[in-house]
């Protein structure tokens, strides 16, 4: 059907070309907001009314009698009418909308995927410090991070994942010290115990490790204790590089990868953050006031000027993430997506000013910014805010035990990445249609049970006969097939993998409905063919999009 939409388009361009010279680059269909309306609906009449001084009811009757007479209007559509000020609603014929079913079974994986655009895109994620277990916001942000890169790789994009975090600083000096007061046999409650220290019992699991003299390895590092409680520094490296460990198992229960690992503090040591504080003097775009060095970042539209370089000589925490940034650019990556919490909100404006003012080309609005909200975790109608493991929170590996790596990426995708989330751990556990992963996974292991059952080769399935699919619900399943590609196209340009989500729960929907009003097994083999040709091709596309989100198309369940 794509190929199907791809030749009406050219048709539909053409017409308006001949109407007004330049209005065909802007032929285009839309979906009807009611299915009794048709399969598109075109604007371009009442679009081009003005500008042509015509009647768009009028100008609409024109376009519909220079459109029929088309080859691709005659080859495909069933009917075309116009309706109130100058729609005009296109209703395709059954045979057009077979097509889809042939394209999904070439295609296979690929079906929606875009070829290579030759465009490199970098996607910042979790960046999670190493000072303690991920909890369920990291989760979020791995999720989302993973899945726009999936998108972006469907549109032909050339995707690095990094993850970026510091191992030196304020936290990872508390995280030292309070595994070195674990070591030398303190606890929380205890008078020595500082307020400020770790609580968490993962904070013992680190002492005791150091003190047998473990090695430890991280995708990023690895270190061998020496096991002396008095070597502070050595229990810094050993605590990074466990809980970095711990972070990469995580991570892999997750299914999440990265291509690189970015140490903040080496924007200090490489000079790269006294170099971008120097471009931005010598672009004249900083002032000494106070004692304190500031970014005239209301030049770009902040709502005040910033603090750079403190009274004391240390930088506030948004200038190495301009350094950070134009080592990005300089990259080579000329779009960036960074995903971060909504409490990272403040620091956008002042980022891309410094971005700005730095004067190495980088132009407005770089990095795109996807802001997330955190998340309660509901269990037994109860909220659960604290893991015995972490301390004072819940984490990621909590909720894959308590549930599976497929529920929470599905649940954690399934509403905007600013909307608050509730993770209902009871409802994704539950084998039944409230569920929405199951009921998604469900309707492609239903299909797999329907082609086991029949036994033949799927691959002879792209050939048959489709003329037998013209009921409402197979009619129905078949549209929704063929807006998969653009259902991904939209979902990358707008950072918005939840979209799949919706989607593949109104696939399954339609699926069902198909199911239970059409017997597949059928004693006519060409009615048979053609109806199992159908539902391969719908397990073919559920299983592209949960692959898009990183979750599962079991066989069975």
């Amino acid at each position: 059907m794509l190929s199907v939409k791809h030749e009406l388009l050219a048709a539909l361009a053409a017409e308006l070309e001949t109407l007004s010279p330049g209005a065909g680059s802007k032929a285009a269909f839309e979906n009807p907001k009611q299915a009794a309306h048709g399969d598109f609906a075109c604007t371009a009449a009442m679009q081009l009314a003005k500008p042509l001084k015509a009647n768009p009811r009028q100008l609409a009757q024109q376009l519909v009698d220079a459109l029929q007479a088309t080859p691709a209007f005659q080859r495909w559509v069933d009917a075309l009418d116009i309706a109130g000020p100058g729609f005009l609603n296109i209703k395709l014929k059954p045979a057009a909308k077979q097509q889809v079913v042939r394209e999904v079974l070439a295609a296979g994986t690929a079906f929606g995927q875009q070829p290579d655009n030759g465009e490199r895109v970098l996607v910042e994620f979790v960046s999670a410090n190493p000072t303690g277990p991920l909890h369920v916001g990291h989760g979020r942000q791995a999720a989302l991070g993973d899945a726009i890169c999936n998108l972006f790789e469907t549109q032909g994009w050339n995707v690095h994942r990094e993850f970026y975090y510091n191992d030196a600083g304020v936290q990872i000096e508390t995280l030292a010290n309070s595994t070195q007061l674990r070591a030398k046999g303190f606890k929380p409650g205890d008078a020595e115990w500082p307020e400020a220290a770790y609580n968490g019992d993962y904070i013992q699991d680190i002492a005791n490790d150091f003190l047998a003299q473990q090695t430890v390895k991280a995708d990023d590092r690895e270190f061998t204790a020496s096991g002396d409680v008095n070597d502070l520094d050595g229990i810094r490296q050993f605590a990074v590089a466990y809980l970095r460990h711990e972070q990469d198992l995580d991570l892999q229960a997750f299914q999440v990868k990265f291509d690189q690992y970015y140490l903040e503090s080496s924007l200090y040591t490489s000079g790269r953050v006294a170099n971008a504080v120097q471009k931005l003097i010598d672009a004249g775009k900083t002032y000494e006031q106070d004692g304190a060095l500031w970014l005239k970042s209301t030049d770009y539209g902040d709502d005040k000027d910033r603090v750079m370089r403190k009274s004391d000589g240390g930088y506030t925490y948004f200038v190495p993430d301009v350094a950070y940034h134009i080592t990005k650019w300089e990259r080579g990556f000329s779009k960036v997506i960074n995903i971060q919490g909504t409490d990272h909100h403040g620091t956008i404006a002042r980022v891309r000013a410094g971005l700005q003012a730095a004067g190495v080309g980088i132009p407005q609005g770089y990095p795109d910014y996807v802001l997330h909200t955190m998340v309660r975790v509901v269990r037994g109608g109860e909220e659960v805010k604290i893991s015995k493991r972490a301390g004072s929170y819940v984490t990621l590996r909590d909720l894959i035990e308590w549930t599976s790596a497929d529920a929470v990426r599905f649940f954690l995708l399934s509403r905007k990445p600013d909307t608050e989330y509730t993770f209902d751990v009871d409802l994704a556990i539950q084998q039944n249609n409230d569920n929405p992963v199951f009921y998604v996974q469900y309707a492609h292991a239903r299909i797999c049970s329907v082609l086991a059952s029949w036994g033949g080769d799927r691959a002879s399935l792209q050939d048959v006969d489709l003329s037998a699919l013209e009921g409402p619900q197979a009619q129905a399943l078949m549209l929704l097939l063929a807006k998969y590609p653009e259902m991904l196209s939209a979902a990358a340009a707008d950072f918005a993998p939840h979209d799949v989500t919706f989607y593949l729960r109104e696939l399954a929907a339609a699926y069902h409905s198909y199911y239970d009003a059409e017997r597949i097994l059928v004693d006519d083999e060409a009615v048979k063919r053609a109806r199992l040709a159908l539902v391969a091709a719908t397990a073919q596309v559920l299983h592209n999009g949960l692959a898009v989100l990183g979750v599962s198309a079991p066989q069975k369940m």
